[in-house]
């Protein structure tokens, strides 16, 4: 049976490599002349039908909730979405790769805010593995043909890990909403952040129709895989295993946005580019092996 740790790892680890699949499908939809708002509008407004459909008709499970958390729960879909709006505005501004790439300073930010208003204890292989993912991540951070990245996109993208970390930091602290089952309540964010893009949509008078399957696919596969399945994941994540970990784990979509701009787009890889994967790999065990490798260390000092 998996233990609780494993779980959260594990559950961590999903989280991560589906929310690194976001550009994969946005970058479509721009193609396809759709703009931000209305992107993330069908994204957040499919994946509470789907996912409210799931939990009610199949699973036939309540959504009621109590009244003390409907105004935490508004502020974690707000909190949630506008992360997700700022990282999509980025996209205009710089390549997708690299603002997904310099989104994943967030776990640093988890990292402080738990040490510095919550008083949680930072051990030491807790430091190496920020120092070695960052590490990483800054050598995964580039441009194409070295031409001058945008300011306002780096900002935009900076503003946007802000608010995901302040998004992680609340799941695991708003002691209100303790009570409410995992899936329960991904599925009050997903509902109270559509409304942040029914605002600037001007009530939706602004929406941009889609009139192509394959971008209604593309708009689906946004929903489920970037949104549904991250958000349940790492609820369940941060719940098991806590908010720092779970953020170090995320380190992984900066890879996971590597392998699709390979695979499907052509981008080069090149050495630099491994190291810092390795980097971010290394970074990341530490965290989950951390366990083991203490007991490793312990049996070694008792035999000698």
């Amino acid at each position: 049976m998996i233990n609780r740790n494993k779980k959260g790892i594990i559950y961590g680890t999903i989280a991560a490599i589906s929310y690194g699949t976001n550009p994969l499908f946005a970058l479509y939809l721009y193609l396809g002349k759709i703009g931000v708002n209305s992107v993330l509008f069908y994204r957040y407004a499919i994946a509470a039908l789907i996912y409210g459909f799931w939990l009610k008709i199949i699973n036939k499970q309540s959504l009621k909730i109590p009244k003390k958390t409907i105004f935490p729960l508004i502020i974690l879909g707000i909190l949630f979405s506008a992360s997700s709006l700022t990282l999509f505005k980025s996209f205009n501004y710089i390549d997708a790769g690299i603002a997904c790439t310099i989104l994943f300073i967030y776990p640093i930010i988890v990292t402080f805010i738990m040490h510095t208003f919550f008083k949680e204890k930072i051990n030491k292989t807790t430091i190496l593995s920020l120092i070695l993912t960052t590490t990483g991540i800054f050598l995964l951070y580039k441009s194409p043909n070295n031409a001058s990245i945008s300011s306002k996109g780096i900002l935009i993208v900076l503003l946007s890990a802000l608010l995901y970390a302040l998004y992680i930091v609340g799941i695991k602290n708003i002691k209100s909403i303790k009570g409410i089952k995992s899936n329960v309540l991904s599925f009050y964010v997903m509902f109270f952040g559509l409304f942040l893009y029914i605002f600037n949509l001007n009530f939706c008078t602004k929406l941009q129709v889609i009139n192509s399957p394959f971008l209604w696919l593309c708009a689906i596969g946004l929903a489920i895989i970037p949104t549904i399945i991250s958000i349940e994941t790492i609820t369940l994540s941060i719940k098991l295993i806590g908010a720092t970990k779970t953020a170090l784990l995320g380190s992984l979509e900066p890879i996971t946005a590597l392998f699709f701009g390979v695979t499907l787009f052509n981008q080069h890889i090149n050495s630099r580019i491994i190291l810092g994967v390795i980097l971010v790999i290394l970074g990341v065990s530490l965290t989950i092996l951390r366990k083991k490798i203490k007991s490793c260390i312990n049996n070694f000092d008792k035999k000698n």
